[in-house]
């Protein structure tokens, strides 16, 4: 996959011009821990489904601790748009704009957890990409299948070897 004819989005530009800025440059720097407390947000781990509260200037991530550490993180990137995009309660809105809502998470979860100025120092011709990145990044390789699929479908180079499941 050429990524010379890659362009990237305006949301995963903020979110590695942000990563930047606050010296998260590689994988290992990627912790959910720093990313939290520079948003003042607590992290709770239960065994509920993952959501995210927000009462006054308190603000809480609550990740299902039922969940392996690699669906953990992915659902904390989730939670932290919601926190970072988005107002109002999802239960107190139209269906189509909750929708919208969590198309935004879902795409922010994959720059943010995969985010473009890092994984494009990977070389992605080798087949083993999928499992490196996902044991790099520690998410799931559902994840970065999906991410590296976006990415081959804006190239001009388009080649299905990921587009397999």
């Amino acid at each position: 996959m050429a990524l010379n004819n890659y362009a990237t989005t305006a949301l995963e530009d903020w979110v590695s011009n942000w990563y930047i800025r606050n010296y998260i440059d590689s994988p290992m720097d990627l912790k959910i821990e720093k990313i939290a407390q520079t948003y003042r947000i607590f992290i709770h781990q239960k065994e509920v489904p993952a959501r995210f509260d927000i009462v006054g200037r308190y603000k809480a991530i609550v990740l299902d601790k039922r969940c392996s550490q690699e669906e953990q993180r992915e659902q904390f990137f989730h939670e932290l748009c919601h926190i970072l995009r988005h107002t109002g309660h999802q239960t107190m809105m139209p269906e189509s704009f909750r929708e919208l809502q969590e198309w935004d998470a879902n795409h922010f979860t994959l720059y943010a957890a995969l985010p473009y100025h890092m994984i494009k120092q990977y070389d992605f011709e080798n087949p083993g990409i999928i499992s490196t990145l996902a044991q790099d990044f520690e998410v799931t390789e559902d994840l970065c299948r999906d991410r590296l699929n976006k990415i081959n479908r804006k190239t001009t180079n388009m080649q299905s070897s990921y587009l397999l499941r």
